[in-house]
């Protein structure tokens, strides 16, 4: 008879599956485009980035299907590819399109958040609080995507969570744009503080209309801190 242990070990295996290396070199990449070390319209170098990233070219290539996926590189027939500009007219609806969706997320979260979520809430913006106030802002940004992915499970509904995923993975460079404009990285704060009270009183609209603004504000902030040229350039 198979050992209880090995049956508990057996259902964990999907838990254990090993990234492969074009995921490693993907997420690596991710940051790089979103943190703006890989500027909107820049050709890349497979050279250069296969050094950079520890990988060889084949993974690369994986890497950059992956980000195209998501809207983070254009792969160009017979040229190298190269990373996605930021056109305003796509920032305008993908920013309406997340916070349609998170909207929704906070209203149902509002509903069925558990004490043990609330609490874990609480800490992760504590945490937030705390970047904020000592200037970190690669860390801030981190908690504050865990914040908002928290917030969407907490709705509790699949398809609404993975159309989030989807949408949020093409909008994390423009966010990380957005908080460094004047005042939104404060205003940020405060707007989540008031997020978390809703979500603990169990005030479903309150909850969704402020998290529905918040994720707006963030796209229009962007808007308009950065100039035209900076957000979409001519391709080369």
């Amino acid at each position: 008879m198979q050992k209880k242990s090995d049956l508990a070990r057996g259902r964990r295996s999907p838990k254990l599956k090993r990234i492969g290396l074009h995921e490693r070199a993907a997420a690596r990449m991710r940051t790089m485009i979103i943190r703006g070390e890989l500027p909107p319209g820049s050709p890349t170098q497979e050279t250069k980035l296969s050094e950079t990233l520890g990988v060889s070219r084949t993974p690369l290539r994986e890497a950059m299907k992956l980000l195209a996926a998501e809207g983070l590189v254009e792969l160009r027939p017979n040229r190298s590819p190269r990373i996605a500009d930021m056109e305003i007219e796509g920032i305008s609806e993908l920013f309406e399109a997340l916070s349609g969706i998170e909207r929704l997320a906070a209203e149902l979260a509002a509903k069925r958040a558990t004490e043990r979520d609330l609490q874990r809430l609480q800490k992760l913006q504590a945490r937030m609080e705390g970047y904020h106030r000592d200037g970190k802002l690669d860390d801030y940004f981190s908690i504050n995507g865990e914040i908002h992915s928290l917030i969407v499970r907490m709705a509790r509904n699949t398809p609404l969570r993975e159309a989030h995923e989807t949408l949020i993975a093409r909008a994390e460079r423009a966010r990380y744009l957005a908080l460094g404009a004047d005042r939104r990285w404060s205003n940020s704060v405060d707007e989540h503080a008031d997020i978390l009270a809703a979500l603990k009183a169990g005030d479903s609209e309150t909850a969704g209309r402020l998290l529905g603004t918040h994720v707006q504000r963030t796209g229009t902030a962007l808007l308009e801190v950065l100039p035209r040229s900076k957000l979409s350039e001519p391709a080369a």
